[in-house]
């Protein structure tokens, strides 16, 4: 599918491999962001602890080295690709369409939760719309593929780490 979306990119935009490793960020972007992460660690930590305590850093105790694979992987093979598509294909493909800044982070963050329903499951809905619109906007701001995939790829370990995993892993080991 990513090969597919870069063909397309490459044929009908001005898109070129070397803006996915595109770093301008500056300091108080880094630290803006690194707040939210951990605003955002702390609220997810929070709802595991009060609601669902029995999952409480599930993945990483029971199986350790699936979690270490998974805060390696998970970033370069998930992260990266789904920001390409859900950020710069959506951007540079279908940008025009929306007349506003926030029409085009509304339709990124609902197409990215979209394809979270695979999961069945409200948590990974919000959680992804949530997600959606605040790597959206980050991207539109930097136009970092390389930032916001980071950046997501962070998320991600979070939600495995703290006990979110099940629902973004229909046969999570247990």
């Amino acid at each position: 599918m990513l090969a597919f979306i870069f063909i397309l990119l490459l044929r009908t935009t001005d898109f070129s491999f070397r803006e996915l490793f595109i770093w301008n960020i500056s300091r108080s972007v880094l630290i803006r962001n690194l707040f939210i992460l951990v605003i955002c660690f702390l609220l997810m930590l929070g709802y595991v602890v009060l609601f669902e305590r029995e999952n409480l850093f599930n993945l990483p105790r029971a199986h350790p080295w699936i979690f270490v694979a998974m805060c390696l992987f998970y970033p370069l093979f998930s992260a990266f690709g789904q920001e390409v598509i859900y950020r710069t294909f959506l951007f540079r493909r279908y940008g025009q369409l929306f007349p506003r800044d926030r029409h085009f982070v509304l339709a990124s963050g609902i197409t990215f939760s979209f394809l979270h329903i695979v999961y069945y499951d409200p948590v990974s809905m919000i959680l992804t719309l949530a997600g959606g619109l605040y790597l959206a906007r980050i991207y539109q701001q930097t136009r970092s593929v390389l930032f916001t995939a980071v950046l997501h790829g962070l998320l991600g370990i979070m939600v495995f780490g703290v006990g979110l995993g099940q629902y973004f892993w229909l046969d999570m080991p247990n």
